[in-house]
């Protein structure tokens, strides 16, 4: 069972809506839609904006519906003048920016029980949606996306989770998803399409470019699907 989550309808709408034999459950404030797409079993689910929703989600996603992997799929701000509204950003690690224990000697970002500030995706599923991303025409990076329940509209928020973090791409649902997947063993990536410049334009880029950039993001994600029906076919033979 591939796992989906995105964290409005506009990022996970069109992935549920190719679902077939759907079976529809709101669990926790969480929209879950369980069924096919080409013969492949997908779970998609809407787990609203925010940190503490998307671990509620990915949770769930592995208790209830046994998601084998888990994709974070969605929106996101530039951090990195190499990145442009538009482009596709591929985490090679997530990181929560937010986190702060600074005050009794814990480095900025360190998670505790799991014991680290970075925490690596999926190589495999990864690479996976790269190569999909470029063979369908789009500009991708690879890199640490940072997490923090902020919607980053701010060029001093901005350079300092650049500073600290070294990120390329900011967001707020990807830190917790992987918190919750490397905590249970199950293996994720994070996709994000990029709307905005995370600066003091974000609040008008975002609604300009959201609807685009989401769509990108789930035309990616529809064509990993399809993918697994290919790999599934193959190591049946």
């Amino acid at each position: 069972m591939i796992g989906i989550i995105g964290a409005m309808d506009i990022e996970i709408e069109a992935v549920q809506n190719r679902i077939e034999d759907c079976v529809s459950q709101e669990i926790a404030g969480c929209s879950f839609a369980c069924g096919h797409i080409n013969g492949v079993m997908v779970c998609a689910a809407r787990c609203n904006p925010g940190k503490v929703n998307a671990a509620i989600c990915a949770q769930i996603m592995i208790d209830r519906f046994n998601a084998d992997k888990i994709i974070n799929i969605g929106v996101g701000c530039s951090l990195s003048p190499d990145v442009a509204i538009k482009n596709i950003v591929i985490a090679s690690d997530v990181c929560q920016y937010d986190i702060d224990m600074t005050a009794i000697g814990e480095p900025r970002g360190y998670i505790n029980g799991l014991n680290m500030i970075k925490i690596e995706t999926d190589k495999e599923i990864s690479d996976r949606l790269a190569r999909i991303a470029i063979n369908s025409g789009e500009k991708i990076h690879r890199g640490t996306i940072a997490s923090g329940d902020t919607f980053i509209a701010d060029k001093e928020l901005k350079n300092k989770i650049v500073c600290e973090f070294g990120a390329i791409c900011g967001e707020m649902e990807g830190g917790a998803t992987a918190q919750t997947a490397a905590a249970n063993g199950v293996p994720f990536a994070v996709l994000r399409s990029v709307s905005d410049g995370g600066d003091d334009d974000a609040a008008m880029d975002y609604p300009t470019f959201k609807k685009t950039a989401a769509e990108k993001s789930t035309a990616i994600i529809l064509k990993y699907i399809e993918g697994e029906k290919t790999q599934l076919e193959f190591t049946q033979q």
